[in-house]
């Protein structure tokens, strides 16, 4: 089986379970060497025991992204002992409770907005000199179709996805001469349970299934990608300049 990411290291963050778990196992798959990021240790336990039953390697850190200087330890340690960073997946995320604006408690607003934006930023700020000392770093946030469709109820989640996305392009704006090439990834409703935590009444059976979705995010982790400053859109099945599919 081709191995394109051999010796290649690879970061992916709320990689316990859902999309980040399937694209952690797909990611070691090709070759990757991941190092995989969630407060849940069990999870991580049952993703490494996965990726060893494929011959695959990883590292396992418990870490809640809320910890600005553990992120920054994780930087550091990946400097020591790699010397660069060659993928980094910003898929950890959290939806909080959907309810009108005025219902929202400031505490969950700035739970929500501490994950959601300011734990990629700090990815960003720290992981950056180690993207940039790889052949071809390649970063990918995931997204969501709700930060532009001013969706009832939805409103704190949807800001902090837009402010996401404000913060991909910008950094792939400033990477445009670089190795480093920066996207995100928008999923749709997909079979997880965050979704099913938020819309309880949908039909499973209807969704896509995480190893499906991250199947679909795995080409932006290639040598071979060259688009940057996009997000993908997974249901379109293409990339978009950070604007609704037709």
């Amino acid at each position: 089986m081709s191995k394109p990411l051999s010796e290649r290291i690879a970061l992916v963050t709320g990689a316990s379970r859902g999309i980040g778990a399937a694209l952690a196992l797909q990611l070691a798959e090709a070759g990757a060497h991941v190092v995989a990021v969630a407060r849940t240790v069990g999870g991580l336990e049952e993703l490494d025991d996965k990726i060893k039953a494929i011959g695959g390697s990883a590292t396992l850190v418990p870490l809640d992204m809320k910890d600005m200087d553990g992120i920054a330890r994780l930087a550091l340690a990946l400097h020591e002992r790699y010397r660069r960073l060659d993928v980094m997946i910003g898929n950890a995320g959290v939806l909080g409770t959907l309810s009108p604006l005025g219902h929202v408690e400031p505490k969950e607003f700035d739970n929500l907005f501490a994950v959601n934006v300011t734990a990629n930023w700090q990815l960003i700020r720290t992981m950056d000199p180690l993207l940039k000392a790889s052949s071809a770093g390649r970063a990918v946030f995931i997204t969501s179709g709700l930060s532009w469709r001013g969706q009832a109820y939805t409103g704190v989640y949807a800001a902090t996805k837009a402010a996401l996305d404000a913060l991909v392009r910008t950094y792939a704006a400033e990477t445009v001469s670089t190795n480093v090439k920066v996207n995100a990834f928008n999923p749709g409703p997909t079979r997880t349970k965050m979704y099913a935590s938020g819309w309880p009444g949908a039909n499973q059976s209807t969704l896509a299934p995480p190893e499906d979705v991250a199947k679909a995010i795995v080409p932006m982790c290639l040598l071979d990608c060259t688009e940057s400053g996009k997000m993908y859109d997974y249901r379109a099945g293409k990339f978009l300049s950070f604007q609704p599919p037709a």
